[in-house]
């Protein structure tokens, strides 16, 4: 006799987001044959050049040290916050103290964390479109209910402070901002994220800061002056990657930088999630920010993403002066540039599918930021050579016209 099993259900919260970006992308790459050369791939944010041998040799040597094996610090190793602390008071002039540092696995790791002990199911956050796509999926998967602030191109992708409190009037636990940004590249100054800040506080909400390509912005930056507002700890939370700057993506490095209250929060949860970050990269990169030598590399890599930030308006501006004026590059920063596409009768999935199954050119859809953002192509740029990037106004003026590009 059959024994009926019932179906066992599973989290809805979690079945019904989207599939992962870039490996979706990166599949339509399958379908190419190859016949315009190598394929291109601007579609990930990873460096473009490996870590400093330095730092190789330092994770070599952390790898043969059996104490490495034990578990560290839930906070993370004292000898990474303390230095991370040290860097930041050579950025911002003010010296965030390690005790309001937390050590996370990755910089996405540290939003879950922030998000898990600001909201539970049915607050609501605000999220910039475009925003993040992971910082969207993050949200839905826990039951987080999402406020979008549109940013237009018009204001350099950028949310005026009117459209921001119009969303905070609303009610939410968090406005969440990236910048530079990710998926535009757009930078919010040091004046409109003070407007910003003023703004939080006001509504009694926190303000979140991703800083994730901090390191890119030009020598001499200071990206804001937020650390140096009165009680900032009771309304502000910083996040930081070491993944882009140090070269260390697959090692899973970020930081949770918020006050002593908000940290004691953040190590319950952390403890839950992972006991503590990998601590390879947390020695090895501890030991990289107090070193001359690793300094000059990180100089050297800004000015060289610099440089390949120059060529895209180059190859753009190629574009442009072929006849093909609908090619245009509606904001651009670190690592990012994102481009509007001509073709009014295909969205961003199908013109990026094109490109990568017929031209073996990989960008992400505008779409996958937010559902507003079909005109748009998200190129990262920063993994790319400036003689691959070059490459670019060949490999578009292989797409279809637009009366071949069917829905």
């Amino acid at each position: 006799m059959a024994v009926h099993t019932p179906a066992i259900g599973l989290n809805p919260w979690v079945t019904s987001l989207a599939a992962p970006a870039v490996p979706a992308v990166a599949a339509w790459a399958q379908a190419y044959d190859g016949a315009q050369g190598p394929l291109l791939g601007f579609s990930q944010a990873v460096p473009g050049y490996p870590p400093h041998a330095r730092i190789l040799q330092r994770l070599a040597d952390l790898a043969a040290d059996p104490q490495t094996c034990q578990y560290g610090d839930i906070e993370g190793e004292p000898a990474l916050r303390s230095a991370l602390a040290d860097w930041m008071a050579r950025i911002y002039g003010i010296h965030p103290g390690a005790a309001q540092i937390q050590i996370t696995s990755g910089c996405n790791q540290a939003f879950a964390v922030a998000m898990q002990v600001m909201a539970r199911a049915g607050d609501a956050v605000a999220l910039v479109e475009p925003y993040y796509f992971n910082h969207q999926s993050t949200l839905q998967s826990m039951g987080i209910e999402i406020k979008t602030v549109q940013a237009h191109a018009e204001n350099g992708f950028l949310p005026t402070v009117a459209d921001v409190a119009q969303v905070l009037e609303q009610g939410v636990k968090a406005l969440v901002l990236i910048s530079p940004n990710n998926p535009t590249g757009a930078v919010y100054s040091p004046e409109l994220l003070e407007q910003l800040a003023d703004l939080c506080q006001r509504h009694g909400c926190w303000l979140v800061l991703d800083e994730t390509y901090r390191d890119f912005l030009p020598a001499g930056t200071v990206p804001h002056r937020l650390l140096e507002r009165p009680n900032w700890q009771q309304h502000i939370v910083l996040l930081y990657s070491f993944s882009k700057s140090f070269c260390v993506p697959g090692h899973r490095l970020g930081a949770l930088i918020a006050g002593e209250t908000f940290q004691a929060e953040t190590c319950k949860v952390m403890d839950n999630l992972q006991i503590c970050a990998p601590r390879l990269p947390q020695l090895a990169i501890a030991q990289a920010l107090g070193d001359p030598v690793i300094h000059d590399w990180l100089s050297a890599n800004r000015d060289e993403i610099a440089r390949r930030a120059q060529a895209m308006r180059e190859a753009f501006a190629s574009l442009q002066q072929a006849g093909q004026t609908g090619w245009q590059i509606s904001a651009i920063g670190a690592y990012f540039a994102f481009v509007r596409h001509p073709l009014a009768h295909a969205d961003s999935v199908q013109v990026a599918r094109k490109l990568a199954q017929e031209c073996g050119l990989l960008t992400i859809p505008g779409e996958f930021f937010g559902p507003g953002q079909g005109a748009y192509l998200r190129v990262a740029f920063a993994n790319a050579g400036v003689d691959v990037i070059e490459k670019i106004p060949e490999r578009i003026g292989l797409l279809a016209v637009p009366s071949q590009v069917s829905k």
